[in-house]
């Protein structure tokens, strides 16, 4: 007798071959493997080598550039996000995303910030006042704002800025947080505090961050994805070149270039 197949965890993602493409153009030799839920996975990788082109694949941001396209399948538990019929939109609300520099609306208060997808949504106001608060709070950005919640989200620090834009991110509920090198842009206090966050709330979503800083995947991350680009005279493309557990990648890395690239002999 066959064994019957074990269906995945809530939140586990799953690539089957996926394939990013500008145009005809392959960029990336395609990838299979496995995100798991309720972990921090890192991506890692020289610049250029494709990992933050996965990412957007996740959330179906990639086919927003004008003449790229994916093949192959992304499954969030069993159902494959790129199926007919299925809205980039309503994927996003499942799989969100924060990006390198922070992006408060301008135009709009520190509540209105974290409020707006919720009221495009239609909640009505108490569950939209409910769910602020409750987004700020898992954001770690409640004590800091409750006061103020009505100045605008630009007069916040730059770190302040990056948890609102998680906190904008957590109020649609979704499954998968998608990070896209979310401390580059801030000082070392306020870094401190975006990994504190991170390493927290992998307990409610599964989290995948990009990032070039080794001793950051290092500290905060369960699962290390190691991207790396190979280049000979006829072509350049990029590969998932290894993955594993973060303390065995870092300690002890099969491939001789995931081995080249943390001790900084490569990239």
């Amino acid at each position: 007798m066959s064994t019957p197949a074990v269906e995945p965890a809530p939140g586990t993602v799953t690539l089957r071959d996926l394939n990013p493409l500008y145009g005809a153009k392959q960029i990336l030799l395609p990838v299979s493997t496995t995100i798991r839920p309720n972990a921090v996975s890192a991506f890692i990788g020289p610049s250029g080598c494709g990992k933050s082109t996965v990412l957007r694949c996740i959330n179906r941001m990639h086919e927003e550039i004008p003449g790229a396209r994916v093949t192959g399948q992304v499954l969030l538990g069993q159902e494959d996000l790129y199926a007919g019929g299925l809205p980039p939109q309503l994927v996003r609300r499942r799989v969100g995303m924060v990006f390198q520099q922070p992006n408060p609306l301008r135009m709009l208060s520190i509540f209105e910030n974290v409020a707006i997808g919720l009221r495009l949504d239609g909640c009505a106001q108490a569950e939209v006042n409910e769910r602020v608060e409750m987004s700020l709070r898992v954001a770690a950005l409640w004590d800091e704002v409750k006061d103020k919640l009505n100045q605008s989200g630009m007069a916040l620090s730059g770190g302040q800025q990056q948890r609102l834009c998680i906190a904008r991110a957590v109020a649609m509920q979704p499954e998968v947080l998608l990070l896209d090198e979310p401390c580059s842009a801030l000082d070392p206090i306020a870094t401190l505090k975006v990994e504190e966050l991170i390493v927290e709330l992998k307990h409610r979503f599964t989290i995948v961050i990009v990032t070039h800083n080794m001793q950051q995947a290092a500290r905060i991350s369960d699962e290390t994805f190691v991207f790396m680009v190979d280049r000979t005279e006829q072509h350049t493309i990029s590969l998932l070149v290894e993955t594993g557990a973060t303390a065995k990648i870092f300690t002890n890395p099969q491939d001789p270039r995931t081995e080249a690239y943390i001790s900084g002999r490569i990239g």
